[in-house]
């Protein structure tokens, strides 16, 4: 009998070290083929999925849905039927730091007196050994019964036993001084607000004299915070981080833009080769201006020194439901319109379909936050960590201006530079912006 073939969570990218699974999409028993997408796996920057490395059967699937586990961990098994399913280690787990000992004091002595026995509470049956963590509530089992019978939290109601714990005689007064017998609520919503953790006690009923309702039970549910997924947690932190420790400055510039558009509807109308987007055009005049500007192809490490970085390797910023993804467009500086267009437009298809890998996302040297097609007037983009600079490009719209002394209507568009004032002056950001402006304005 042949052992069944471990199937391992995969590492992507050098600086992942564990990964969650979001959904299988196979099923115990289900037959596999090799290059069949077993399941999606989510990393602190993106979504992806695994597929099979061989044909087999899935005999066992070891790491549900919504577990994180250490890259190169076992999730499953596959092999064929009546294949032997090895005994599946426990992952390894980071060794502590042993603790340093001290030296021994040479006054010291040997206590001879005894400790004095702890004050004994009230609920004897109740008492358990507790450790003292001034984050956490304790409650002793009966007052804990008591509370979900109630469907009540206990995190409120102050504790009258040792180390604070809440006790039975805690949870009935409490109860009292709220006037929990004058709640009305009804069965069914009683039911769902002990399943989904509600405390009945900080609702308010819309029902007739202010009966707590299904859909008072369904909205509050609603209402309940929910953990951020990783990426949206390592967005959260590399942004804060960013805005917190990097001396933003601001500077927008408005593009007439009609030239351009003008030019594009007549290359679409004669069915011309290479209609670029108006996208295509930002991104090769920000491309040729970070050329001439090197400061905004630079960041500093460490706030005392400035890296300049000799390729261009441009990010995009990619809106997804989940959260935001840059993909990098590297070398950007080697290429011409053709190759910018066509990379650029494979790397948002791999980030809409969550098939970006880790690398494809990071090495980033200047990003652009293009919104023109969301209908916006203008915004200021966060630099991302690593670089100097951020342009934010909103949307062309119709705009009187005044142009050889007459108010006339044109396709204006405003860009906005967010920089790092540490290795960026604020002139040399204004001549770079109007560089992509003159760029722009054919």
């Amino acid at each position: 009998m042949a052992d069944a073939r471990p199937i391992l969570m995969p590492k992507l990218g050098q600086t992942v070290e564990e990964s969650t699974i979001l959904k299988w999409h196979k099923a115990k028993g289900d037959k596999i083929s090799k290059g069949d997408v077993l399941f999606e796996i989510e990393t602190d920057k993106a979504v992806l999925e695994s597929e099979a490395f061989s044909d087999g059967t899935l005999l066992k699937i070891v790491v549900t849905e919504g577990e994180t586990v250490p890259v190169q961990s076992t999730v499953g098994f596959i092999g064929e039927e009546g294949d032997n399913i090895p005994e599946i280690k426990e992952a390894p787990k980071p060794k502590a730091e042993a603790p340093k000992k001290e030296a021994p004091k040479k006054t010291a002595r040997p206590t001879t007196s005894a400790p004095s026995p702890a004050p004994q509470s009230t609920e004897q049956a109740d008492t358990q050994p507790q450790t003292m963590h001034p984050d956490r509530k304790f409650i002793s089992p009966r007052a804990r019964k008591l509370c979900s019978e109630k469907v009540v939290s206990f995190n409120t109601i102050p504790g009258t036993g040792p180390n604070g714990r809440v006790v039975e005689k805690d949870v009935l007064a409490y109860l009292e001084e709220k006037g929990y017998d004058s709640i009305r609520i009804s069965p069914a919503a009683k039911k769902i607000a002990a399943k989904e953790d509600l405390d009945i006690l900080e609702m308010s009923g819309s029902g007739e004299q202010g009966k707590i309702t299904v859909a008072d039970c369904e909205r509050a549910v609603k209402e309940k915070p929910r953990p951020m997924s990783k990426m949206r947690q390592v967005i959260s932190q590399r942004l804060t981080q960013s805005f917190r420790d990097t001396p933003h400055f601001f500077l927008t510039v408005s593009v007439d833009m009609t030239g351009l558009i003008k030019e594009r509807k007549r290359r679409k109308a004669e069915k011309a080769e290479n209609v670029y987007s108006v996208t295509d055009h930002i991104m090769l005049a920000v491309v040729q201006s970070l050329k001439e500007f090197e400061a905004l192809n630079s960041m500093t490490p460490d706030g005392k020194s400035i890296k300049w970085h000799s390729k261009v390797h441009l990010g995009l910023a990619v809106a997804l439901d989940r959260g935001l993804v840059v993909p990098v467009v590297r070398n950007a500086d080697d290429m011409d319109m053709d190759q910018l267009h066509d990379t650029a437009k494979s790397l948002v298809a791999k980030a809409r379909d969550g098939k970006l890998t880790p690398e494809e996302m990071t090495g980033s040297t200047f990003t652009i936050s293009n919104m023109g097609m969301l209908g916006v007037d203008q915004f200021t983009a966060i630099i991302n960590p690593g670089e100097g600079a951020i342009l934010a490009v909103s949307s062309t719209k119709p705009t009187p201006v005044v142009k050889d002394g007459e108010v006339v209507v044109r396709d204006v568009m405003k860009i906005t530079l967010s920089a790092d004032h540490r290795i960026i002056d604020g002139a040399t950001g204004a001549k770079f912006m109007n560089a992509i402006k003159d760029k722009l304005e054919v």
